[in-house]
């Protein structure tokens, strides 16, 4: 009853089919009276059986079981779990609903591809004029169908600037070369010609294309050749362009005799054309003579006017006239016969085309080059550009032309706004040390970009003039080549160079909008013609717009140190200088300290400064403000924000880390967002802007991939469905947009108290929502954002995002937001901070507790009893209790956001072409083996508190990472726990009672063997170079020599296991602290108690007695163990003694064991059994004495305490290096394993072998 009575409470509506097959068997153990123990019972017989119910009820304490037809029970689902899968469905769901309606990724956007803005260019132009730019009365005045072309080349020509800058700001950053520039580039359409101009790489080869389909077409009429022309649009313009270009060239350079057989011509086709007979005037096989003569000419006037040019131009269009005269015309020409005889003559006497008028207006000369390319382009350019990155970055920006957004207001009339960056210590430029320096495989940074960058490494020697084949010694020579050598590879890193460079393409965008804009808003440069309108030439050298775009935006980086830094003559100081001169609006704040002496004492002041630099490159200093004191009191990051928020101003401030990138074409639609304020999101108004990021880092490893895919996930489609519908969007980070003055009225955007505030981000959220904020989400615009690469340093992250969650946990925003929320908010809210962590954690503790609970059922005995007497009673309930089979998925529900995610983003066949390529990249061994790290770090953090932040590093990450320095890493959060898990799926298989043989064992246990594995061997599966034999030769060199140094006083813990040991226990701080620790331990205790008695040598004895003898077995080991641990210094008189004494226990205690087994029930079994009960034991033992270290310091046995420590590691360290050193000697291990880890390199026919085998000539000797 009182089962059903919790069944009810739980899940009122139906809670019977719940829990009652539970309460049968449940019955049915309790009312079992004589069943027999294996061991000593103390609690459970005399209890109903307790502790035998708590092991079949433990694992499923809020679960729900269901029952079918045949009462058999289903695989268990945990209540809390419930909902966190419930939530996690659904939120997928609906954030993919709500993606395709805003048109976002491949199923709802009408960008798919590459293939489709070739497809779809032609509605760019008014895409981009009814959502970026201003709004135009002239525009919209355009209504009769005769002034559609018109309208057309209205918007074409101020789509045109936008767009050329676009491609041109790619070309600056190398990641398309000149070609594919001068194909992507889109003419000005402001000249005569009456038709709009696409690009060239839209038309390229389509001339051709139309060439043979109109030599073929023998035999058709003219509709039905243009009807094949017309199927490809871009074939249809090209013809049509080349049609009118070449009259307006010809009509240009051809004077009285030229012209008239120019406009003669011309009739005759057009009359043709009316008349449908084009095909019966025309001979069209002599199409390609026609083409070749005009190429020939249009190669002379392309270039500068000179006597060689205008002869061959002369004898070009000669030459154009004989093949139309007598090649091509078959036409009557007695209509007009005194034309034709006059320009027969003409040509009989040399007087026809005798002078030409060279092009020199520059719009007539980008007509003459743009008509030669069209005639030459024989390759089609459907793969322009080539270029990854480039054609994501094109894709999504002319996607976005086709969402919602709010309107464009003029630069004048747009919100200011202020970008602010925090910066301390990291990398600002490369030197050309740090991008020569070889790391131990013989890898240097600039090796390293060229290999994973090659194309564009060749674009960068074609824009500074040097040969692709240029080896890098030969930029060293010149210094601005080297500048500009350091600024390609910190653009190519998670640098400050990077991100200032992105930032201030806001800046430059607002330059150019508001330069375009000049003769729409009546100032006095309005007076210009409208074919000037759209010139960009100079706009940022106009000084209206430089100081348009000033007063909009600023850009405030705040470097804490950098005062210290110049002082020192640091190089990242220099290197800030430089930014500042090469960027004008770049500010940089800081806090510089000035030492005073006052009534005899030296006094600290300290000040927040803010600088530019002046017209000479220096320092300018524009504020000065005197601070009460040292302004360093909490968490570095959020102080260094607070002090300087006060120089940001306008109405926005835009928050930007130091790894974070922006592009051209997103700074246009800033104005956009900005409006976001004024538009209607509910109740309040929004008071911060979520912006949609990309991870620029995931394109080249595995694990970088994972990584980028798993961020995509939670700041697209998550974060889509919290702001709207839940409502409980936060602020994550960067790059949100906030309302400046609501929140610097209300406390400011940092909280900085230690500890509890270290992840600073979340509680700008908490902040804004607790006052009446309102916090939205825009994924028309993006922010490119740099992500951890290696394992280690993704394990930094999330150990550190795991910690701050744990003192989130203890904070009082939580607990206010959890008081003001409506039901449904506060569950949203919680299922997305540190809900999520806590259900994580809960995951892996199920795990735990079914284990063990199937760990005291196979040692107590109870379980083979109570199935066998299932069998006899055939009590199929209590038979399905006893074997129910956990195989937990909540790992599948929770990839279902990133699946649909990859359907959204990619299309279906897509997504699951690259789902079943990261299982094949043991993506799941990943996944897994974070859940450990989450689950570590939160859990640590709640019981002992004092999360710290991680300095993750942001470098390169292809180098080989030793095996010492994985362990320390992840000894105690993975190592630990996954023996742990193993040891306990060993006692069950060895004790347990398994109905249905091995099949049900592996049935029951793979998902906890899959969960143990992945914890001890992820780190060398995706350690590159992991299973090279010499590095593991090094790696285990190296590993002895760190476990073995006994270190000293400040020794690092990279340098000796002492000192690791002692950094691992700091956290083990207080009294609450070690009073869990040490209940925790008790754990291991029940490996000895329960084995002993299952040895054959104590038979049927179930007596506390058996268990005594055990403990004093152990204490002769550890006894022995001392004494041939027996330090040597302190031994140095009697080395002699010591020697005889250690082979004399040696000899006694084999010479024990051998007599026990030969005159006792002793078996070779038994020996191992004890072995297996004993390592648990000395591992609880030391446990429990370090969270006791003073007493156990004050009791003198320390050391013998940390001797024991040093064998556990060692043995850990063993038990995982001899797999490891198995596989190394098998070469295809590790090539197998370099195809694992670099697939979306090798996919993109990059040289990972190169980089991993080092820039080392002698490397293949």
């Amino acid at each position: 009853m009182v089962a059903n009575d919790l069944g009810h409470l739980l899940y009122p509506v139906s809670s019977d089919p719940s829990i009652q097959p539970l309460v049968g068997p449940t019955k049915k153990i309790v009312g079992f009276d004589d069943l027999t123990y294996s061991w000593h019972d103390i609690l459970s017989r005399h209890n109903h059986n307790a502790l035998a119910v708590a092991s079949i009820w433990a694992p499923v304490v809020a679960i729900e079981l269901k029952n079918d037809e045949k009462h058999m029970i289903s695989p268990p689902k945990i209540y809390l779990l419930d909902i966190y899968v419930f939530y996690t469905l659904v939120s997928a769901v609906v954030g993919f609903l709500l993606g395709a309606r805003d048109r976002l990724g491949e199923i709802g956007k009408k960008i798919r591809s590459l293939e489709a803005i070739h497809r779809l260019f032609e509605q760019f132009p008014q895409a981009f004029m009814d959502s970026l730019h201003i709004r135009l009365s002239n525009r919209t005045s355009h209504q009769s169908s005769s002034e559609d072309v018109e309208k057309s080349k209205f918007d074409a020509a101020r789509f045109s600037p936008f767009w050329n800058e676009i491609i041109n700001n790619l070309r600056e950053e190398d990641y398309i070369n000149d070609l594919e520039k001068e194909l992507l580039l889109m003419p000005k359409n402001s000249g005569k010609l009456p038709l709009v101009q696409w690009p060239l790489f839209l038309l390229a080869s389509k001339i051709f294309l139309a060439k043979d389909i109109a030599v073929e077409s023998k035999g058709e009429s003219q509709d039905e050749l243009w009807e094949r022309i017309c199927r490809d649009d871009c074939m249809k313009y090209a013809v049509e362009e080349c049609f009118l270009t070449l009259k307006l060239i010809l009509t240009e350079i051809l004077e009285s005799d030229g012209r008239m057989w120019v406009d003669r011509l011309y009739e005759e086709i057009e009359k043709s054309i009316g008349d449908k007979h084009i095909h019966v005037n025309f001979d069209l096989s002599k199409l390609p003579l026609v083409i070749s003569r005009v190429s020939a000419l249009l190669g002379p006037l392309k270039e500068e006017e000179n006597p060689v040019s205008v002869r061959g131009a002369v004898d070009a269009v000669l030459d154009l006239y004989d093949v139309v005269r007598h090649d091509v015309l078959s036409i009557n020409m007695r209509e007009h016969y005194e034309t034709w005889n006059l320009l027969a003559k003409a040509r009989t006497e040399g007087l026809l085309f005798s002078k030409l008028k060279w092009p020199k207006d520059p719009e007539m000369r980008a007509q003459v080059k743009r008509l030669y390319s069209l005639l030459t382009l024989q390759e089609s350019a459907a793969n322009v550009p080539i270029n990854l990155e480039a054609r994501r970055r094109l894709e999504f920006f002319t996607n976005s032309l086709f969402m919602k957004m709010p309107a464009a207001k003029p630069v004048r009339e747009m919100l200011s706004f202020c970008v602010f960056t925090p910066y301390y210590s990291e990398t600002v430029l490369y030197s050309m040390d740090e991008l020569q320096k070889k790391n131990e495989d013989g890898i240097s940074i600039l090796f390293y970009l060229q290999k994973i960058f090659p194309d564009e490494w060749k674009n960068f020697l074609a824009r500074i003039n040097r040969d692709e084949n240029a080896q890098d010694s030969e930029l060293f020579d010149s210094s601005s080549d080297i500048l500009e050598l350091r600024f390609w590879a910190s653009y190519r890193g998670q640098t400050l160079a990077r991100t200032v460079r992105g930032m201030m393409y806001y800046r430059k965008a607002l330059m150019l909008q508001s330069y375009l804009e000049r003769n729409t808003t009546g100032d006095i440069e309005a007076a210009i013609s409208n074919n000037d309108a759209t010139d960009t030439q100079g706009y940022e050298f106009s000084p209206d717009a430089r100081a348009q775009a000033d007063l909009k935006f600023t850009y405030v980086v705040t470097c804490q140190i950098y005062g210290m830094q110049r002082e020192e003559q640091k190089p990242e100081a220099a290197d800030i200088a430089l930014l500042m001169q090469r960027n004008e609006a770049l500010r940089v704040a800081y806090i510089d300290s000035v030492e005073t002496l006052k009534d005899g004492k030296v006094q600290t002041d300290f000040y927040s400064k803010l600088v530019k630099a002046d017209i000479n490159g220096k320092d300018k200093e524009i504020y000065s403000i005197k601070l009460p004191g040292n302004p360093k009191l909490g968490e570095g990051k959020p102080e260094n924000q607070n002090h300087a928020i006060i120089f940001t101003r306008g109405n926005a401030i835009q928050t930007i880390d130091m790894n974070q990138d922006n592009y051209f074409e997103e700074a246009l639609k800033m104005r956009n967002l900005l409006e976001e304020f004024h538009m209607d999101h509910g109740i309040r108004p929004p008071t911060i802007l979520g912006v949609r990021e990309h991870v620029f880092t995931g394109s080249v490893s595995s694990l970088a991939s994972f990584m980028s895919h798993q961020e995509t996930s939670f700041v697209t489609l998550g974060q889509r469905v919290l702001a709207n519908p839940l409502k409980v969007r936060m602020h994550y980070g960067h790059p949100d947009v906030f309302d400046r003055v609501f929140h610097i009225t209300r406390g400011g955007i940092s909280k900085a108290s230690r500890i509890i505030n270290i992840s600073e981000d979340i509680y700008a959220g908490f902040n804004s929502t607790l006052r009446q904020g309102n916090v939205t989400h825009h994924e028309y615009i993006q922010v490119g954002k740099g992500r951890d690469v290696g394992l280690n340093q993704i394990a930094l992250f999330e150990g550190k995002v795991a910690g701050g969650n744990g003192e989130q946990v203890l904070s009082r925003d939580i607990y206010r937001l959890g008081q003001l929320f409506d039901f449904f908010r506060m569950m949203s809210f919680y299922f997305t901070t540190v809900g999520y962590y806590f259900c994580t954690m809960l995951t892996v503790l199920t795990v735990y507790v079914f284990l063990y609970g199937k760990a005291y059922l196979a040692l107590s005995g109870v379980g083979e009893e109570l199935q066998e007497r299932a069998q006899v009673m055939d009590n199929t309930a209590l038979s399905a209790a006893l074997n129910t089979q956990f195989l937990y998925q909540i790992g599948i529900f929770t990839a279902v956001p990133m699946i649909l995610g990859f359907i959204l983003e990619q299309g279906f066949l897509r997504a699951v072409v690259s789902f079943v390529t990261m299982q094949f990249q043991l993506c799941s061994v990943f996944f897994t083996f974070s859940l450990g790290t989450r689950t570590h770090y939160f859990g640590r953090t709640i019981l002992h508190g004092g999360a710290r932040y991680q300095a993750t590093g942001r470098g390169f990450v292809v180098c080989h990472i030793k095996f010492s320095e994985n362990y320390r890493l992840y000894s105690r959060s993975h190592f630990v726990k996954g023996l742990e898990v193993v040891l306990l799926l060993i006692v069950y298989l060895a004790y347990g009672y398994i109905e249905g043989g091995a099949l049900s064992y592996i049935l029951l246990s793979i998902s906890s063997w899959f969960m143990a594995l992945s914890w001890l061997f992820a780190p060398y599966l995706f350690n590159p170079s992991g299973f090279e034999w010499q590095k593991t030769v090094e790696d285990f060199r190296d590993w002895t020599n760190w476990l073995f140094y006994r270190g000293g006083i400040g020794v690092k813990g990279g340098e000796s296991w002492e000192a690791w040991w002692d950094e691992e226990l700091a956290h083990i701080r207080t009294l609450g602290g070690r009073l869990a620790e040490t209940i925790l331990s008790l754990r291991f205790f029940i490996f000895q108690y329960g084995i002993i008695y299952k040895l054959d040598i104590q038979g049927n004895n179930t007596s506390l007695s058996v268990y005594g003898i055990s403990w004093v077995v152990l204490a002769v080991l550890i006894v022995l163990f001392k004494v041939f641990t027996f330090s040597q210094k302190v031994a140095v008189n009697f080395q002699l003694l010591l020697r005889f004494i250690q082979g004399l226990s040696l000899m006694l205690a084999l010479a024990g064991i051998a007599v026990a087994v030969a005159l006792t029930d002793l078996s070779i079994v038994d020996i191992f059994a004890a072995i297996l009960a004993f390592i648990p034991t000395g591992w609880g033992i030391v446990s429990i004495a370090v969270a006791w270290k003073p007493l156990v310091k004050k009791l003198g046995l320390w050391k013998s305490i940390r001797s024991i420590a040093r064998l556990y590691d060692a043995g850990m360290g063993m038990l995982i290096f001899i797999p490891i050193a198995f596989c190394s000697w098998f070469p295809f291990v590790s090539t197998f394993q370099t195809r694992l880890m670099f697939n979306q390199a090798f996919s993109r026919g990059l040289e990972i072998s190169l980089i991993l085998a080092g820039d080392n000539p002698n490397s293949g000797i």
